[in-house]
């Protein structure tokens, strides 16, 4: 593996199975009961299409990379969220770390901001640490950026505190846990010290506590992404890996159309597309997007045929995701599905080689080994290779 071209990761999780004919995949020239009740919109590429609520993402095709031929064999939500969230399949010998915390693992924290957030919060177990321990957790944000009270849980002083009192307070705090660390030596114990370590120099840093503060942005740049989940999330996203988070990790919406898809897609996905498409062009702006990867990634996909209720099925044997900057080829749309979107028709995408050329791209080697607290070396992926066409 080579040092990777990702300084940073912004991970877009859409939970709940996005369609991808809904989506990057429309099947123009199939049969209405396969094509579904949306129209196609043009991309800035030639004569590839994307769903019509895709709009501003059609405008900005050319900067990204979208692959339109992921599989794996996982029809229940958990389990294809875990495979994912880690590479792996799931197992029950072994639980798996998400690769934010393997991240965390490997390359530490940056300018007294943790490696790993999430945003809002964690919504899935598998986003959490697995064998590797506390001390690689996320921190979660615990308010969404989008609401009028939002405060970072953690990072502010509790009132009535000052910063004299916080270092008195930090002080004794030590004392105590050097006593309990000398009675009991675990890795709860010395996971949580090392939280609690970032957390203390989180709040005494202005420069953390400041990329949180998502109103110190222009009153326009907000507007531009959008004053909802979608636009806010990602506009706080930006701000951190701006500031130096490693491995930002934000969820949006709910994409389990079992009934009426264009209804269901029509609520959520023009607010995903403004806010997605301006986080491209601001990072792009900002210089930014090359060294920041930026993933849209969602469990599964849709059943090729629409059901009796107007909407689509869970199907894991294809379906759509998006890749941009961080080394990604700009441009450029990898595999496609057959005429139908029942299957891969070429360059299929499997679990195993996505997580492989994410964690290439961010400097960590897939096939490096660590340690299970059992002792069984465990390889970051397992089989996993990386794939050479998607990178610029």
């Amino acid at each position: 593996a080579g040092a990777g071209r990702a300084k940073s990761v912004i991970n877009i999780y859409l939970p709940g199975g996005m369609s991808h004919q809904e989506s990057f995949d429309p099947k123009t020239d199939a049969p209405v009961e396969y094509r579904g009740p949306m129209e196609a919109v043009k991309t800035s590429l030639p004569g590839v299409f994307f769903s019509e609520n895709l709009k501003e993402t059609a405008k900005i095709a050319d900067r990204i990379t979208v692959i339109r031929s992921m599989t794996h064999g996982e029809a229940a939500h958990e389990r294809g969220t875990h495979a994912m969230f880690t590479g792996y399949r799931p197992s029950p010998a072994i639980q798996y770390p998400s690769m934010g915390s393997v991240v965390s693992h490997e390359l530490g924290p940056r300018a007294d901001l943790p490696p790993y957030i999430l945003i809002p919060n964690q919504t899935t177990p598998f986003a959490g640490t697995g064998y590797l321990g506390a001390a690689f957790g996320a921190f979660a944000l615990g308010s969404d950026p989008a609401t009028d009270n939002y405060a970072v849980r953690d990072l502010t002083l509790p009132s009535g505190i000052d910063a004299a009192r916080f270092a008195e307070r930090r002080e004794m705090r030590s004392v105590v846990d050097a006593h309990f660390s000398a009675l009991e030596k675990s890795d709860a114990l010395d996971g949580m010290d090392s939280f609690y370590q970032r957390a203390y120099a989180m709040i005494s840093s202005d420069k953390a506590r400041a990329a949180f503060d998502i109103t110190a942005e222009p009153k326009k740049t907000r507007d531009d992404y959008g004053r909802n989940a979608a636009g806010q999330r990602m506009l706080l996203a930006r701000r951190l890996v701006e500031a130096g988070v490693r491995f930002v990790s934000l969820t949006y919406g709910g994409w389990d159309h079992h009934d009426n898809i264009k209804r269901a897609n029509g609520l959520q996905m023009p607010n995903f597309d403004k806010a997605y498409a301006t986080l491209i062009r601001d990072l792009d702006e900002r210089g930014l997007l090359d060294s920041t990867l930026v993933v849209v990634n969602t469990e599964f996909g849709r059943t090729p045929k629409i059901n009796a209720t107007g909407g689509r099925d869970h199907w894991p044997k294809v379906f759509s995701i998006a890749l941009a900057g961080g080394g990604m080829k700009r441009g450029y749309v990898h595999g496609s599905s057959d005429a139908t979107g029942g299957e891969p028709d070429n360059d299929p995408l499997n679990v195993e080689d996505y997580a492989a050329t994410i964690f290439n791209q961010i400097g960590s080697d897939p096939a490096k080994t660590l340690m299970t607290p059992g002792g069984r070396p465990q390889a970051i992926v397992k089989d996993g290779h990386v794939v050479k066409e998607l990178l610029a």
